[in-house]
């Protein structure tokens, strides 16, 4: 029976997912096979040796030592484009919200509870409502940093809302660019983008090369009084640069889902509590995703949506199979099957892929194997880890 731990409220139509018959799911368990996760700050203490596969429930895997898992041999997921919507959503109530003093006119009367007299009150408000004036989003520019699962649909949306967008995704996958819509222009580089949008929406994941994206050489590029919208993550944007922007002028207001010091209580920027994947929807699409990827790759081998190991499915041709994890050196492969054919064992079906630094390889087998082969094979330099379907 596999074992896997969870921490967090997953949500039950994912946990459901589970087959009481062959897995043990629950917080308790001790050197579960896999962890299913969702904002749980993982530390590498927490890796036993019998683990083999990290589940995250959403996009984002910064809760995650990944550099630790890969070095042990353990493939963490994640689930791209389960919680789109929800964010996509978001990100347009930020749009409205950035273009019409929505929340001022709402302070606003709500200032006015003690009044009792209807007439009274429709005169206030006659006189004052010209204080939150706001524009329409029709015509203007949207700028979108990221065409992934989230920036695309966020791109359809705004082209629904009758703005002009453009985009920039200097990784832009052949995959993902059949959801872009054609009518999405393409900007060669992000300042063009910057010095066209009156808006800017950020998509775009929290890596090395990201964060710190938005500072204040790029925030100079900036449409002056262009909104800046952040729902991605919060360090892509360097909080004391995008400040000077803001007194400055240049940025004119700020919507984002981080709350960070010093930005709170600013006139021209709402923060919001981290809400973009907070539906029902979202978490349950999440939930079921991670637990499916979990489970194909448990019983199978199979690995979709892995942040550190390369996309490899297969259906098992027989009932004997080998996932073995190795450095993505030359060589390694030939070891293997030299292992296998010192002992006579017939290879049904090899699948084999890499990605950066390491490679992983699905061995079907005519016969079992027996404790004697998978030491061998572990016994070969570079090999990270072996298991048996």
């Amino acid at each position: 029976m596999y074992k896997v731990r969870t921490y967090n409220a997953i949500a039950k139509i994912g946990l459901d997912r589970f087959d009481a018959e062959k897995y043990s799911v629950s917080a308790e368990e001790e050197q579960p096979d896999a962890l299913l996760l969702r904002s749980h700050k993982l530390a590498v203490e927490e890796l036993n040796s019998e683990l083999r596969a990290i589940a995250r429930a959403g996009a984002g895997v910064n809760n995650v030592p990944v550099d630790a898992c890969t070095e042990r041999g353990i493939v963490v997921f994640n689930t791209p484009g389960a919680n789109a919507n929800s964010v996509k959503e978001l990100v347009l109530t930020a749009l409205l919200l950035a273009s019409r003093d929505v929340y001022g006119g709402i302070s606003y009367v709500r200032s006015l509870a003690e009044i009792s007299d209807e007439a009274e009150l429709n005169k206030l408000v006659e006189a004052e409502k010209k204080r939150f004036k706001g524009s329409e989003l029709v015509g203007k520019t949207l700028g979108v940093v990221g065409l992934g699962a989230i920036g695309s649909l966020v791109a359809r949306a705004g082209l629904d809302l009758g703005m002009r967008v453009v985009g920039y995704d200097p990784a832009l996958s052949v995959e993902a660019a059949w959801r872009v819509p054609a009518e999405v222009g393409r900007m060669e580089n992000l300042p063009s983008l910057f010095s066209q949008a009156d808006f800017v929406s950020l998509h775009v994941p929290l890596l090395p090369a990201t964060e710190g994206m938005i500072n204040a050489e790029s925030l100079a590029a900036f449409k002056p009084g262009s909104v800046l919208l952040n729902f991605a993550r919060q360090p892509i944007v360097d909080t004391a640069a995008l400040g000077s922007a803001l007194a400055s002028g240049q940025v004119g207001k700020y919507v984002a889902d981080f709350p960070v010091p010093g930005l709170i209580d600013h006139e021209r920027v709402m923060l919001t509590p981290h809400l973009g994947a907070s539906t029902a929807e979202a978490e349950e699409n999440c939930a079921v995703m991670a637990a499916d990827q979990l489970m194909d790759f448990l019983q199978s081998g199979s690995i979709r949506n892995s942040v550190n190991f390369p996309v490899l499915s297969a259906d098992v041709s027989t009932g004997f199979r080998l996932a073995v994890a190795n450095r993505n050196v030359p060589g390694m492969l030939g070891q293997m099957t030299s292992v296998l054919a010192e002992r006579n064992i017939n290879v049904i079906d090899l699948f084999n892929k890499s990605r950066d630094d390491v490679a992983y390889n699905l061995i079907d087998l005519e016969a079992a194997p027996d404790q004697g082969l998978i030491d061998a094979i572990c016994g070969i330099e570079g090999v990270i880890n072996v298991r048996q379907i």
